[in-house]
């Protein structure tokens, strides 16, 4: 099945515009079982998504951030669907620091093979497919490539790590690095900063789940970068657990 990236490109901006009609009152915080936060955002772009994905591929499924209690006995049997993060940082979107997105990505065979990331403050998008490399338009300017800095680690690298989610791991693992410049990021925005060469490196010691990096590690490693495991081995996505392991995002 041939999808059209530009088509989801849509649907994320889409979400995107519901998200900010909301950004712009006050805005009303739950808390999840998780103790994460929750917000009449999350829900919209999670409706708007979840409806225009069944429409655009009514055969692939889709598993939400918002939507994730699927059970593994019926989602292990899933060759190709759609994961999705209606609302990427929503504690800077509390925060109203701009910094959160849109996260749309479709897996097969454990993999995420195409990405779509939308920053609703900003009006940009940036999308890529695996084999045809990564792209970012902003408005309505002409959308642009954009590619991974090659990792020289000898050089003075800029380190680019969360802002809401510091940890004593990550300190640890940067005296081990020619850190030359630090840069904190909320939501995949990170990963996309790998993806557009502003940063050398992501490193991620700290828990995240499969649906906020699906989008952003196709986007980084169309960009000709790679996203794996402390240990070297690639991200692996529907597992039983959701929950990934610490991993790095970086230029080859």
């Amino acid at each position: 099945m041939n999808i059209d990236i530009k088509e989801i490109c849509r649907i994320a901006r889409k979400a995107g515009e519901a998200i900010l009609e909301v950004y712009q009152g006050d805005v009303e915080v739950e808390i999840k079982d998780d103790r994460s936060p929750l917000t009449a955002a999350d829900r919209a772009a999670h409706r708007i998504i979840v409806r225009e994905l069944e429409q655009l591929t009514p055969d692939i499924p889709i598993l939400s951030e918002e939507g994730k209690d699927i059970p593994y006995e019926v989602r292990r049997n899933w060759e190709r669907f759609w994961l999705v993060d209606p609302l990427d940082g929503t504690k800077e979107f509390i925060k109203k620091n701009g910094e959160f997105t849109v996260n749309i990505s479709l897996i097969e065979g454990h993999k995420p093979i195409l990405g779509v990331i939308h920053v609703p403050v900003r009006d940009k998008t940036y999308f890529g497919q695996l084999g045809q490399g990564s792209w970012v338009r902003e408005k309505e300017e002409k959308e642009r490539r954009i590619s991974c800095r090659p990792f020289d680690p000898a050089s003075d690298l800029t380190v680019v790590m969360s802002r809401s989610h510091p940890s004593l791991e990550l300190e640890t693992f940067l005296k081990n690095l020619n850190v030359g410049k630090t840069v904190s990021v909320g939501s995949s925005l990170k990963l996309c900063a790998v993806a557009e060469g502003e940063a050398d490196i992501y490193p991620r010691l700290g828990p995240t789940m499969e649906w906020d990096t699906g989008a952003g590690q196709a986007i980084v490693e169309s960009a000709g970068g790679v996203v794996e495991t402390l240990q070297g081995k690639p991200l692996d996505y529907n597992k039983r657990d959701l929950l990934n392991p610490y991993f790095v995002a970086r230029g080859a």
